[in-house]
């Protein structure tokens, strides 16, 4: 009897450490971290229902075993009971009856627990057996429907390569052999045939990489578009030669490289975001937990890290050539927000940011906080090398639950002041994912127009969402560069966090529809060339908020600068400095300022009244310093543009005009 009870408690034991038991109760919580399951864990999981079975089988032979020996043991004792023994020995007997008693209580309470866990282990033993043959099948499926498209799309791609508009000219038909790689050397078909989703009134393109003039020369062809020759003497080839768009030269000002380590505080989010679902995201009380140490004003200004392709740009002689690299300075500016999901400050209203860079970056740059509800930034910036930039940005934001929606309102205008060349564009619709479980990645999607007001030349760029089921590259852009008849001149590609490149085109032709009935237009373009790639991050940047060279640098303090500078911002100061908590508190007395010179402004204003949102709005009474509103004759728009003065104001050190909202 007591080998048997060791060998029951063994066993039992042995089920409850085996770790089945926490398997079976981790899979039946649905919690897994991930959303599907490798042919690795579906195996373990067989395995353990497997186990978990055997167990089962053994607890239900213990439990048989107690109920059958606690039997035998009640009789023996009542055998004992009826037969006539001394009195002392009558009084250990009812002792040891009594104990029997309870033995046999409790081995029916275990015995009861034991079968209603044996009936629910049974029960999710079969809904995970189903769950699992359900998944089993679903794959085949899924490998057999992959495999169906693959053949369809292979046998699409054999008849669009002998279509009737490729097979008359021998010297470029997609023969084995035909085409060139940017090396020039001989390759596949399917190494030198680049196809990219496009953009052209909402239908694709397709662009096909062609040999260079030189092969086209040699093989007695002429080029059926009149464009010049795409070689390294050609100005188009020097000025859009990826190789010398770094910027080389010394820095005569001394910067800072890195800035104290991120601190890792734990918060709990959903504690905080429950109650803000559907509200304007820049209503919503943060902590600085949520933020990084720089202010939405300069995060604005990073748009300028890239300013040498402007610098480029306007040597261009050809405003076709120059739309490309604008196109890659607008693409550049979302670089910067592959890593970057902390939320920037909120400026305070009349905060200001500047950048005074004329030595090494040659350019100057003001923004200023020019509304607070809603946000609204104004930038204008200028170059000694003759070009300008302004906008008025405005931010719309929403938070849905699980991801953020943020959508800059506003024109972005850009002038050459050799050329008169005036582009105009506005930027694309940027979204944070896993806001509540889950990593959080940001994306860029929509389409972007790119205008230039003197010529109508036009660039039409798409940003691609990300899907997980998409066959595109992540973060894919492309675009077509047109002039004001419409025609085609450039293709661009690439990826807006790592690099952007333009193939020229040399001839065009519709393609057959499609399935869907849709006609794509095929683009043959020469060799991509390289306009833009990002610049490495600094070392360790994945302790410093995953800034940039440049954003290194915007907090660093300086000298004579307005009052009013964002450097100067007390809370942003303190969570640099990894001082988080005094950060938070510094952050609330900043904002019930702002809230009380409201509260005085409407008062002065709109006195004794109340007043609705808009009312508000234009009763505010709060005028920016630097920058007005006007009429923009190209959108129609109203919009805040510079008016001048700081940079006078900074030579003389006269701040006397500006608030205190530190």
């Amino acid at each position: 009897m007591k080998g048997r009870g060791c060998w029951e408690t063994a066993s039992v034991r042995s089920f409850c450490s085996s770790g089945c038991l926490n398997k079976f109760k981790k899979d039946d919580s649905g919690d897994d971290d991930e959303g599907t399951a490798s042919p690795a864990d579906k195996s373990e999981l067989q395995h353990t229902l497997k186990n978990l079975t055997l167990k089962l089988d053994d607890l239900s032979t213990c439990s048989d075993l107690i109920a059958k020996h606690g039997a035998a043991l009640q009789r023996s004792l009542n055998e004992l009971d009826s037969l006539k023994i001394p009195p002392e020995s009558g009084e250990k007997l009812k002792v040891v009856n009594e104990r029997a008693t309870l033995f046999r209580i409790t081995s029916n309470a275990m015995i009861n627990a034991c079968r209603d866990f044996l009936e629910l282990a049974e029960i999710h033993s079969r809904k995970w057996q189903r769950a699992l043959q359900y998944e089993q099948e679903q794959r085949v499926h899924l490998e057999e429907t992959i495999e169906q498209l693959a053949k369809q799309h292979n046998s699409l791609e054999r008849a669009f390569h002998s279509g009737p508009g490729w097979s008359a000219n021998p010297s470029k038909s997609f023969s084995k052999g035909s085409l060139l790689t940017p090396k020039g050397e001989d390759s596949e078909e399917d190494e030198d045939t680049e196809y990219f989703d496009a953009m052209e009134d909402s239908t694709s393109f397709i662009t096909v990489i062609t040999e260079t003039n030189e092969d086209r020369k040699a093989e007695g062809g002429t080029s059926t578009c009149g464009t010049g020759d795409w070689t390294t003497a050609d100005n188009v080839s020097e000025v859009l030669d990826g190789a010398s768009l770094v910027p080389k030269g010394s820095y005569k000002v001394k910067r800072r490289v890195r800035i104290p380590d991120k601190p890792n505080y734990s918060l709990n989010l959903w504690s905080i975001m429950k109650n803000c679902i559907g509200r304007e995201l820049s209503r919503i009380p943060m902590p600085v937990n949520f933020n990084e140490p720089l202010s939405m004003l300069q995060r604005l200004t990073e748009d300028l890290e890239y300013h040498h392709l402007l610098d480029k740009a306007v040597h261009c002689s050809s405003s076709v050539e120059q739309m490309c690299l604008v196109a890659a300075f607008s693409v550049s500016s979302y670089s910067t927000t592959v890593h970057r999901i902390a939320k920037p400050f909120n400026p305070m209203l009349g905060e200001t940011f500047e950048l005074d860079r004329l030595e090494d970056m040659g350019l100057r740059s003001l923004c200023e906080q020019v509304s607070h509800h809603p946000p609204s930034a104004a930038h204008y910036a200028c170059s000694k090398h003759g070009w300008s930039l302004w906008q008025e940005i405005t931010i719309a934001s929403k938070f849905r639950g699980k991801y953020i929606s943020i959508m800059p309102l506003g024109a972005i205008h850009l002038e050459f002041q050799a050329s008169g060349n005036h582009y105009v564009w506005r930027k694309s619709t940027s979204t944070v994912h896993n806001i509540i479980v889950g990593k959080l990645w940001i994306d860029q999607s929509g389409d972007i127009e790119i205008v230039n007001h003197k010529t109508n030349d036009r660039c039409q760029l798409k940003f691609v969402p990300y899907s997980y089921f998409s066959k595109e590259a992540a973060r894919k852009v492309t675009g077509v560069v047109s002039d004001s008849q419409g025609k085609a001149h450039y293709v661009l590609s690439g990826s807006w966090n790592e690099q952007m490149e333009c193939s020229k085109i040399v001839q065009s032709s519709p393609s057959s529809p499609g399935s869907d009935g849709k006609q794509k237009t095929v683009y043959q373009t020469l060799p991509a060339k390289l306009l833009w790639r990002k610049y490495p991050l600094p070392e360790n940047a994945e302790n410093m908020y995953y800034f940039s060279e440049l954003a290194l640098t915007l907090n660093e303090l300086e000298g004579g600068v307005a009052p009013t500078d964002s450097r100067l911002r007390p809370d942003q100061r303190l969570m640099e400095e990894g001082r988080w908590d005094q950060a938070n508190t510094e952050k609330q007395r900043l904002e019930e300022k702002q809230r009380l010179s409201r509260r005085r402004r409407l008062e002065i204003c709109a006195p004794g009244r109340s007043c609705g949102a808009e009312e508000e709005k234009e009763a505010d009474g709060y005028v920016p310093l630097w920058f007005e509103k006007r009429l923009d004759p190209l959108t129609r728009e109203t919009a805040y543009v510079y008016k001048g003065g700081y940079w006078e104001a900074k030579e003389k050190q006269d701040w006397h005009m500006c608030p205190n909202i530190f």
